[in-house]
């Protein structure tokens, strides 16, 4: 009796079908970018220039602090973060013309003319115990405090919001309405 042979499968396209499928999974696929906190650095002084002191008008700071126990202070005063935005609002317009709030200078803006330009600082700090969550929760009150007045400016001059904006307007207001957010490094209070 003839000896029977079990019919085999063809295989051959199979890695071929699954070469193509994980092409067109990597190709239509989004990867996860992380992207981090989108700061303007000052430039680098040059290399005959020296770095110096500027004095800055205390009226002119405003320093927003978290604590290890995520318990945020703005100037003196304790706040919970959903005030924050406001609180910066204000302190950035000055709309009142408070003497504790930030004079304002009169700057010649390309495009646009004379502009009185807030000189306030808005200075972050934070202790090394500060939740991530809480300083995030900060940096976003903070950007969208600035967000809101560059668009309550867009709107008074051009009638749109800032993101509707051309590229030359768009530099307009943030050049009327800058973003001064400055950073200091983590101090460690548990130490002292």
């Amino acid at each position: 009796m003839a000896k029977r042979q079990t019919p085999g499968l063809n295989t051959q396209s199979t890695s071929d079908i699954a070469f193509l499928l994980l092409c067109y999974f990597l190709m239509t696929s989004t990867m996860d970018q992380q992207s981090g906190l989108q700061r303007r650095l000052p430039p680098m002084p040059e290399d005959q220039k020296q770095a110096e002191d500027q004095k800055v008008n205390k009226r002119n700071i405003i320093i927003v602090r978290i604590n290890s126990g995520d318990r945020l202070f703005a100037g003196d005063e304790p706040l919970d973060v959903s005030q924050l935005k406001d609180k910066i609002k204000e302190f950035i317009t000055n709309p009142t013309n408070d003497p504790n709030l930030p004079e304002r200078e009169v700057k010649t803006i390309e495009g646009f003319g004379d502009y009185p330009v807030s000189k306030g600082v808005i200075s972050l700090q934070n202790d090394r115990g500060t939740s991530y969550k809480a300083y995030i929760d900060v940096q976003n009150e903070l950007v969208k405090a600035i967000n809101e007045v560059r668009d309550d400016f867009s709107k008074a001059q051009y009638g749109r919001l800032y993101v509707a904006l051309t590229e030359d307007q768009q530099k307009i207001v943030r050049e009327a309405v800058p973003q001064n957010i400055s950073e200091a490094e983590p101090k460690d209070v548990t130490k002292k």
